[in-house]
């Protein structure tokens, strides 16, 4: 059907009306952890509840082990693997300071052997990490305490949660205006996003500095020298070569992270000693 130019006013208008319908009316205001000592609080809005982004994570994690699985570079190095999980036995009882609920999670760590420098850790708990930044950083296990660490903040501030809601919210967007506009679907599933802002995709600057930050206590506080995190991130520069100025990445750049967790690291000194005794 050919729609006049009158018609198209009228259809756009309607999308920007259910757009804003969408956007306020469709998210709450949360509180997903304690400040802790860094003192994280930002508040944060939701249009997805926990439970449905926690049972779409575990399809994704259940999707994503399959496949390692079936490559045969799902923990294929014992040492590796008992390595990183005695690390994060220590870092688990620590997220009770930001979160009561969560040492009780049905945590899961695994190392995947791939060549990438990455971790993640998916809502719930679902933690892994890759043998590209064990090997190829020669990381310390401060260091990896640092990653692990920070990869869980994530999790705990359910980052994957929020950036899930804000990408339904457009995609429900964009599928009422492909709808109005007859132009078909333009929907994924849920696990998949829930993947791709997990795994696929880089956390805002935001995000990554709160991961940062909480990253810093969680190590301090499971008995790891929180000025690791300083020194992994001067590992991973040289490595990288530099990157782009801040205006134009998605997470900080590099000195100003260096900078930022120089300071936080010094803040949660005090937890880091009273561990060790």
């Amino acid at each position: 059907m050919k729609m006049t130019t009158g018609s198209v006013a009228r259809r756009l208008a309607l999308l920007s009306s259910l757009f804003l319908a969408a956007t306020l009316g469709g998210c709450q205001t949360v509180q997903t952890t304690q400040a802790g000592a860094v003192g994280v609080d930002r508040p944060q809005r939701m249009a997805l509840s926990a439970e449905e982004v926690n049972k779409a994570s575990d399809q994704a994690y259940q999707k994503t082990i399959q496949q390692a699985k079936k490559k045969g570079v799902l923990n294929r190095n014992a040492a590796q693997v008992q390595r990183v999980r005695a690390i994060a036995q220590r870092l688990i009882p620590a997220t009770a300071a930001f979160r009561k609920d969560a040492p009780g999670w049905k945590w899961e760590v695994n190392v995947i052997t791939s060549k990438e420098v990455n971790a993640w850790c998916m809502p719930g708990g679902k933690i892994a990490v890759y043998t590209g930044l064990i090997e190829q950083l020669n990381v310390t296990d401060a260091e990896l305490a640092a990653v692990m660490g920070h990869e869980i903040a994530h999790a705990l501030r359910e980052h994957g949660r929020e950036r899930a809601s804000q990408q339904v919210a457009q995609q429900t967007i964009i599928g009422i205006g492909a709808a109005l506009l007859g132009i078909g679907d333009a929907g994924a599933s849920l696990a998949n996003v829930v993947a791709d802002v997990t795994i696929g995709l880089p956390y805002s600057r935001g995000f990554e500095t709160e991961a940062d930050r909480i990253g810093v206590e969680l190590a301090a506080r499971a008995g790891y020298d929180p000025r690791a995190a300083v020194s992994l991130w001067q590992k991973m520069l040289k490595a990288g070569g530099g990157g782009p100025p801040q205006i134009l990445s998605t997470h900080p750049a590099p000195e100003s992270r260096i900078q930022d967790l120089r300071v936080y690291s010094e803040r949660v000194m005090p937890l880091y000693q009273s561990a060790k005794r």
